[in-house]
């Protein structure tokens, strides 16, 4: 895993420009804290930091097709899980390989198909080629947006990045804030596209854009189709476990050590299981997985449900590693630390966002950073819940009779941090407005009742946008502190397989992920397969609302603070007894603290 950046023009000579490119790549030295380097050409210039996870002594990049006037290079991040079978083909095609990284296989992949290597590869990834014969530069990104890619136009050309901040350190490129870009950050949509940034734009998952001569061109190589297979419910379960199972082998490849993230939930545990089992086929019946839960320490006295939490993590993820057999661990933090400035401050600079999820964003990167002390790679359970329908709003009527997002109903629509009305951001009628779009975008089969065209809906919102917001918190905060984390629910044809099944079949026991947790039988310890869904922890101790309530004050001292934020709806939460502070009303202090962070980090040009 890593970091990549760099930019091509037909405008001027990238050679001249070294310390340009030095800057973009030293940006992105917590992605890639082993090694780095740069390549310069006269029309294109790339950088890279690497996070040595495969071959370490052969992946170095960029990377060249041949060490004497070469005319392809290729920034990489990420991992392609197929490249052993890839490789295998690319050798019978008249391919010669110098290392047995996977990156030299993408690059050896560019040169046999072209812009059509996305098609071949199966995994994670953001990458660019350059190719000097045909001055073009490709970008490409993986199919469910698990790794970054951002883009900006710069004269002549564009400039690339696996995060903000190294555009940033282009000079024709600024942080700049407009009413769109607010719009964006705060409306909760997850467009993936535009970003808060002006000017600034992604690269769609499953998506590439190429620059040459004649201009920018973007495709989608890869989208979610209304297939259906035809499978009874049995073959279903069967075919499911084997998805899973084959993308939890194939993602357990690694040159440095590996973990699971095993919270004590249904989607981390059957994939634990699974890891586990495989480990031990390979090493011999004592190998041993390790394993990672995150708690605080004021969780057995303090713990309240709430609108997303319904049970202590804990108790079931050490029955879990017990009944797994792994070597357990439990991160224990203390709500204090996630109020000191400086841990905030790291994860807003990671983010590059002043939206997050504020106490859960800064246990995650403490979390990681414990991790990082003993293993390079951890395998987590995101997206199970998209994938096989475990969110509350795919079996709530008001949901599913909603027009709109379903997310903006666990805490209203005022879930983000109030903004000042004076703004006149029409928050409202964007959100109606990106809704149809969406809406617009769902693929449906001839004869769909409307329940299961309503639930197909949800399934479509769900993998495309919620969940695209979820693979960016976990890639920035583990890259923030150089580890990598993989989510093998995110394997595409798993996604495809899930989304051709019926609803019927998915929900079939009246419950959420029926067929994951039929799939899971015998992996798991029954209290785990029927737990209801939890979401991730957060600290519940009064200490830690009054220290935010403190902070929240702090932040509105600032006049840049008190433009964007609506002051009157923020002093409620302000007010209210710390140890009566619900999670919404929580939240927006948490983001009004973010963004005075933000603020003061970027210094962003407001364009409002």
């Amino acid at each position: 895993m890593c970091g990549i950046t760099g930019w091509a023009s037909f405008h001027r000579d990238a050679r001249t420009q070294a310390p340009v490119i030095e800057a973009m790549t030293a940006t992105l030295t917590p992605r890639g804290p082993d090694a780095g380097g740069v390549w310069l050409g006269e029309r294109a210039a790339l950088g890279h930091r690497r996070l040595a996870v495969i071959d370490l002594a052969g992946g170095v990049q960029p990377m060249t097709d041949r060490r004497d006037r070469p005319t392809l290079v290729l920034s990489y991040s990420g991992e392609v899980y197929n490249h052993h079978a890839l490789r295998a083909e690319l050798r019978g095609r008249g391919h010669h390989f110098r290392t047995r990284s996977d990156t030299e296989v993408v690059l050896r992949a560019y040169a046999e198909w072209g812009e059509a290597v996305a098609d071949h590869l199966e995994g994670m990834f953001a990458f660019a080629v350059w190719d000097e014969r045909a001055q073009r530069l490709l970008l490409v990104r993986d199919r469910l947006g698990v790794k970054p890619l951002f883009w900006a136009a710069v004269d002549g050309g564009l400039a690339f990045a696996s995060e903000p901040k190294a555009l940033f350190a282009h000079p024709e490129i600024r942080p700049r804030v407009d009413a769109d870009g607010l719009r964006e950050a705060y409306s909760l949509l997850f467009n993936t596209g535009p970003t808060v940034w002006s000017g600034v734009r992604e690269v769609e998952p499953g998506g590439l854009l190429v620059l040459d001569r004649d201009g920018i061109r973007e495709r989608r190589y890869w989208q979610l189709e209304a297939d259906v297979h035809g499978d009874d419910r049995d073959t279903a379960v069967e075919r499911v476990r084997a998805l899973v199972g084959s993308a939890a082998r194939s993602q357990l490849e690694a040159d440095v050590p590996v973990c699971s993230l095993l919270s004590g939930g249904i989607d981390s545990t059957v994939l634990t299981a699974l890891l586990a089992d495989e480990l031990r086929l390979r090493e011999g019946p004592a190998a041993r997985i390790r394993s990672y839960a995150v708690d605080y320490s004021d969780q057995v006295e303090q713990f309240t449900g709430d609108v997303l939490r319904t049970g202590h993590d804990t108790p079931y993820a050490t029955e879990a590693g017990a009944f797994i057999g792994t070597d357990h661990s439990t991160v224990v933090l203390d709500p204090h630390a996630l109020l000191d400035p400086e841990h905030r401050k790291a994860v807003v600079v990671a983010r590059d966002s002043p939206i997050g999820v504020g106490d859960m964003d800064t246990s995650l990167y403490l979390l990681f950073g414990e991790i990082r002390k003993h293993s390079t790679v951890a395998l987590s359970g995101e997206a199970a819940d998209e994938v096989f329908g475990g969110y509350p709003w795919f079996h709530s009527p008001k949901a599913l009779a909603a027009d709109t997002f379903p997310w903006l109903l666990v805490n209203g629509d005022d879930a983000a941090m109030p903004l000042n009305p004076e703004l006149d951001l029409n928050i409202g009628e964007f959100r109606q407005d990106t809704y149809r779009s969406a809406l617009a975008a769902v693929p449906h089969r001839d004869g769909e009742t409307p329940a299961e065209r309503r639930q197909r809906e949800m399934q479509h919102l769900s993998l495309t946008r919620w969940l695209r917001q979820l693979l960016h918190r976990k890639d920035r905060l583990s890259m923030a502190q150089g580890l990598e984390v993989r989510v093998p629910y995110c394997d595409h044809r798993l996604v495809e397989y899930a989304f051709a099944t019926p609803w019927a079949q998915l929900s079939f026991d009246g419950r959420e992920k029926s067929l994951l947790r039929a799939a899971g039988a015998g992996l798991a310890p029954d209290s785990v397969l029927h737990r209801p869904k939890n979401h991730y922890p957060a600290t519940h101790h009064p200490d830690y609302n009054r220290g935010l309530q403190d902070l929240a004050r702090d932040a509105l001292s600032s006049d840049q603070v008190r433009a964007l934020a609506d002051e009157s709806r923020l002093k409620p939460a302000l007010d209210t007894p710390p140890d009566l502070l619900v999670w919404g009303h929580r939240l927006r202090l948490e983001r009004v603290v973010d963004l005075a962070l933000w603020l003061d980090h970027h210094r962003p040009e407001l364009a409002l």
